[in-house]
């Protein structure tokens, strides 16, 4: 049987935490990787009875071990984790690093669908599909890039559509699954490097998508949106959608721009646009066969993982 395991760097609330590790587990996971980035002792106890779940504490004791200070950038904590659960004693064929709000979705096993990579494949990328605010049920599916993708984007997303990425508001990257045993290989958050050398794999792969739940409503994306402005996805360094040249724009630019112009309402629009989950917007992703309906059931694998918690 072809095993696989998720590394993850989290900082969210203990229910969210556990309900993306019992997720997880119910899906196949045969080992988690968790590193706390800051203090969850909740978290920490349940995870730390769960034999399939390896959890550190990321503290000051923990990046003293590492012989390094604390990164600044959650970014580089990310890699610095993602990167030692790689290299560490290999329990799985494959590992994978995530966020807390991603979730894999497969119909079949996902070892099974591993299991038929060649001996060879280093790395397999999966794409991400993009939560409608007002769930986890509701998804935009990803739009391979080519000619067609602009005139789909217009389409569904008018007014600020060619400003996006493919009509996302967070990555079209995806994650990928690594082979593990590879040597000198250091994870990032969306590729990995073998010698200083990106490492090139199977670019989508079939039967397996990333649910990526980036706003679950408008109050939650208003909150976290000055800091992944500043610090997150939608940071100044970031580049554009699309040369500056061809009139693209960076997340940051893009809302820098609807700021300044119309205020919390420009906002506003643009959320409602992209994001919100309506019956037009609904029927606008139907009609390209785009919309993903999915049931995530977080509670269900929570019961039956972490039975002695109450969330």
């Amino acid at each position: 049987m072809t095993t696989w395991g998720i590394s993850a760097t989290i900082k969210a609330p203990a229910d969210d935490i556990l309900q993306f590790a019992a997720y997880h587990l119910e899906k196949g996971a045969h080992r988690l990787f968790i590193y706390l980035d800051e203090e969850n002792p909740s978290a920490f106890e349940a995870l730390s009875a769960h034999p399939k779940v390896r959890v550190t504490k990321c503290d000051d004791a923990w990046w003293q071990k590492r012989r390094k200070q604390r990164p600044e950038m959650h970014q580089a904590r990310q890699t610095a984790n993602a990167t030692h659960a790689y290299r560490r004693r290999a329990e799985v064929d494959w590992l994978i690093h995530m966020d807390v709000d991603e979730f894999l979705i497969c119909d079949q096993h996902i070892g099974s669908i591993l299991a038929t990579l060649p001996g060879d494949t280093p790395l397999t990328r999966i794409r991400p599909m993009e939560s409608l605010s007002g769930g986890t049920t509701a998804f935009k599916r990803f739009i391979p890039g080519g000619p067609n993708r602009d005139r789909i984007v217009t389409s569904l997303y008018p007014t600020y559509g060619l400003y996006t990425k493919g009509g996302f508001l967070s990555h079209l990257a995806g994650k990928v699954f690594v082979r593990t045993g590879l040597p000198d290989v250091t994870v990032k958050i969306h590729n990995a490097f073998q010698n200083g050398e990106q490492i090139t794999g199977i670019d989508d792969q079939p039967g397996i998508d990333l649910a990526h739940v980036h706003a679950k409503t408008w109050d939650e994306w208003r909150s976290s949106y000055p800091y992944r402005l500043t610090k997150g996805s939608y940071r100044a360094e970031l580049g554009p959608n699309k040369p500056h040249e061809k009139g693209g724009l960076s997340m940051h630019e893009l809302f820098t721009m609807i700021e300044k112009e119309d205020g919390e309402a420009g906002l506003r629009a643009f959320f409602e646009e992209v994001s919100a989950d309506t019956p037009g917007l609904r029927a606008r992703l139907d009609a390209h066969g785009l919309l993903a309906l999915v049931n995530l059931d977080l509670d269900g694998p929570m019961r039956a993982h972490f039975p002695n918690v109450n969330p």
